[in-house]
């Protein structure tokens, strides 16, 4: 038989399954996913026992013992220390296994910790932003972490162009253009910093950006109307739903601006709706009417009653705000149920970029609306408007003959 298999609710943690349970019902989780949690610390219970250890042995690296046990007996889910985390701080609150004592593994963490309150405080980078560049941070610093601490005051330029030339051929020349910009910010970092002596941003080579050569990502108003019809408005999530589409595709917002969307940002006599962007920016736009009677119906009808001033919360889990992930699976759950190839939350941004200058808007305007930091960022759009093209195009020469 298994290490992990076994009837019921058995070993040293036993008396704390059935109040775990209670306490992600009481949270908003699901009977079903508290269930599932419980089923997750009685297997735990019975490791423990089988093993012969203490709860008060239960330290990180043997709880890393039990996710790899797991992962080797073929179970899909709660492969990963990550995953366990409700379960590890209930235990730790109720002061039955042992809390994490570790201190960062070694500079190399304290070093990244640095780096990240700058991208938070003096860059105001947004959290994904951040956690991106922490991503290639991490993989550029790895490999000069020694024994005695970092060695990165004999860093050169030939150790930044290696470094993006592995990555190529590990992950191929496309993933390497992403990270040459969080490469140079990490670079501009060490050297204010004093811990490389020159500044090494400008060895980052610049790679080949075919930023005008596509176009735009825009779906059709078949597509639209399908993803809005997909939303069943008789149940509130479905009345959540059809609001947030009808944000993304009337007003292009980004995923995380209708997650940050707070009641007292709408101004329903003005008609206009404040939108927080990106480094903090704020920005009042007016409120499609469609759009505004979307949001309004959702809540008048589905939002659940909440001191949370979010406009858009959660429909399951813990009570409280949508985040932008949660904002993202929307689009892509309504393509699912209207059969349709996924359609991502930034393509509805594309779909209303393109749409308002089919409706004679300028690109400067476009701008304005989407919040460009530079109308250089509209000017992909300039393929899509084929009126205006149209009176700067020129015939072929020789095209006569």
């Amino acid at each position: 038989m298994s290490e992990l298999s076994g009837p019921g609710v058995a070993g040293p943690l036993a008396a704390h399954a059935e109040e775990f349970r209670a306490e992600l019902t009481g949270l908003g989780y699901s009977p079903r996913t508290a269930r599932d949690h419980g089923y997750v610390l009685a297997q735990l219970s019975r490791w423990v026992a089988a093993e012969r250890i203490s709860p008060d042995q239960l330290t990180e690296p043997v709880l890393a013992r039990f996710t790899d046990l797991r992962r080797r007996e073929g179970y899909r889910r709660w492969r990963s220390r990550r995953s366990l985390h409700l379960m590890v701080d209930y235990l730790r609150r109720a002061k039955v296994i042992p809390p994490d004592r570790q201190e960062p593994a070694d500079r190399l963490e304290v070093l990244l910790g640095a780096y990240r309150r700058y991208l938070v405080t003096e860059r105001g980078l947004a959290p994904s932003t951040v956690a991106a560049r922490m991503g290639v941070a991490r993989r550029f610093l790895e490999p000069h972490v020694t024994p005695g601490g970092i060695g990165l005051q004999a860093l050169a330029a030939a150790d930044v162009t290696g470094f993006l030339l592995g990555q190529a051929g590990l992950r191929g020349a496309r993933a390497v253009k992403p990270m040459t910009s969080p490469l140079r910010c990490l670079l501009r970092f060490l050297f204010v910093a004093g811990l490389v002596g020159c500044d090494l941003a400008g060895a980052v080579p610049a790679a080949a950006s075919p930023r005008l050569a596509p176009l735009p990502g825009a779906v059709d108003a078949a597509t639209v109307i399908a993803l809005l019809a997909s939303c069943d408005r008789s149940r509130p999530v479905g009345q959540r739903d059809f609001a947030i589409l009808t944000l993304l595709v009337r007003l292009g917002l980004r995923a995380g601006e209708v997650a940050a969307l707070r009641l007292d940002d709408i101004d329903w006599r003005a008609g206009t709706v404040v939108i927080h962007g990106k480094g903090g920016r704020r920005d009042q736009l007016p409120l499609p009417p469609e759009a505004g009677e979307a949001v309004a119906f959702y809540l008048r009808h589905g939002r659940p009653v909440s001191a949370c001033r979010a406009v858009f919360l959660r429909a399951c889990g813990p009570a409280g705000p949508m985040s932008g992930h949660c904002v993202v699976m929307v689009s892509r759950s309504a393509s699912r149920r209207a059969g349709l190839p996924v359609v991502g939350a930034h393509r509805l941004r594309h779909t209303a970029a393109t749409e308002m200058l089919r409706h004679g808007a300028t690109l400067p305007q476009v701008a304005e609306v989407l919040r460009h930091h530079s109308e250089d960022t509209t000017a992909i759009y300039a393929k899509v408007d084929r009126a205006a093209l149209g009176l700067v195009v020129r015939p072929w020469p020789g095209a006569q003959r």
